[in-house]
């Protein structure tokens, strides 16, 4: 493996005994998302388990920096806070919770191919859509949702209007909103992205993958896009009216035959933490492509997939978990 400079000793790390399905910063705390249904809060010196879905699985995870939204095979949609509250906000009677996305208080969920949105104020509308939905993101501004599906996604208002269809033939999977609200992109099960110009729904095909891309994340600018899929974090440039039609993708932590899995970008630098199918952690520089390790390939290769990857907000700290049950918590060193 190659010699990276390395934050390795500024991580404390956490044996959570249960895969990591997802993971958020709430105010100060980190809070992992388990596969066997709990959430844990806190840290090595201080924590708790939380049963969010007793006798069931989680199997998405959502969070707009205050609460966890979790969603089971139980059908339930739970939200969870600092403190460990929970709060049901949904049963959908044993159906499998497919999608999550939160904004400003608005929460919304899907259930094969039934999507519902919860305002703010608590009042919920339902669509439904094509085939089931796998990937739910809210624009940034308004309440207005993106709904991925067979053959394309869904734009819906849900307080008003006639849902809007944008059409591509095949499986759409996840999907992200640019933080200017312009551009919606898809993963595809064809190893691909598709993405749409919201204002004329014009095309952008994002091809080259020898993987499904499953983990999106924008640079806090909105000018790159962060995606694994392949081995190295491959960043999209959306600086343009185009977007990335007619550029050519960076590269950046390349390591042969070694998939990315998750990317989460600084909320304030250009600078992307990436996580590896091996368990490896390290954060890299878009401008100059510099490379530090944060936690070094686990010594059992089996399930030590990084599942989760988040900063808090204000970039100090990156949370990370794996498949196997490891994950980790680093402190930047203050400059």
């Amino acid at each position: 493996m190659a010699e990276y400079p390395s934050l390795t000793s500024a991580v404390e790390p956490l044996a959570l005994g249960e895969s990591v399905v997802a993971g958020a910063w709430l105010g100060d705390t980190p809070a992992f998302a388990l596969a066997d249904g709990n959430v844990f809060l806190g840290d090595a010196e201080d924590s708790r388990r939380v049963a969010a879905h007793p006798d069931a699985a989680i199997l998405v995870a959502s969070s707009d920096g205050r609460r966890l939204v979790t969603g089971g095979d139980d059908g339930r949609v739970v939200a969870i806070d600092a403190t460990g509250a929970l709060e049901t906000i949904a049963d959908e009677n044993g159906k499998w919770i497919d999608a999550l996305a939160l904004h400003e208080g608005a929460i919304a969920w899907s259930a094969g191919r039934n999507a519902r949105a919860r305002s703010a104020k608590g009042e919920v509308k339902s669509i439904d859509l094509p085939s089931t939905c796998r990937g739910l993101a809210f624009f940034p501004k308004g309440y207005r949702l993106a709904a991925a599906h067979y053959n394309g996604a869904t734009l819906w208002f849900p307080n008003a209007g006639k849902p809007e269809v944008l059409s591509w033939s095949g499986s759409h999977l996840d999907t992200t909103i640019s933080p200017d609200g312009r551009f919606l992109v898809t993963s595809m099960q064809e190893n691909t992205l598709h993405g749409w110009r919201i204002a004329d729904a014009k095309h952008m095909r994002m091809a080259g993958y020898p993987g499904k891309t499953r983990s999106f994340s924008w640079s806090f600018d909105g000018k790159w896009l962060a995606t694994s899929g392949a081995d190295a974090c491959i960043l999209w440039p959306f600086s343009g009216k185009d977007g990335p039609m007619g550029q050519s993708p960076r590269e950046c932590g390349v390591r042969t035959n070694v998939p990315v899995t998750r990317v989460a970008f600084h909320p304030g630098a250009l600078v992307v933490a990436i996580g590896y199918e091996d368990g490896m952690a390290l954060l890299a520089r878009v401008t100059d492509g510099s490379e530090i390790l944060v936690r070094r390939p686990a010594q059992e290769a089996k399930n030590a997939r990084i599942s989760a990857l988040a900063w808090d907000a204000k970039g100090a700290r990156l949370l990370f978990g794996a498949e196997n049950g490891d994950a980790g918590l680093l402190t930047l060193p203050k400059q």
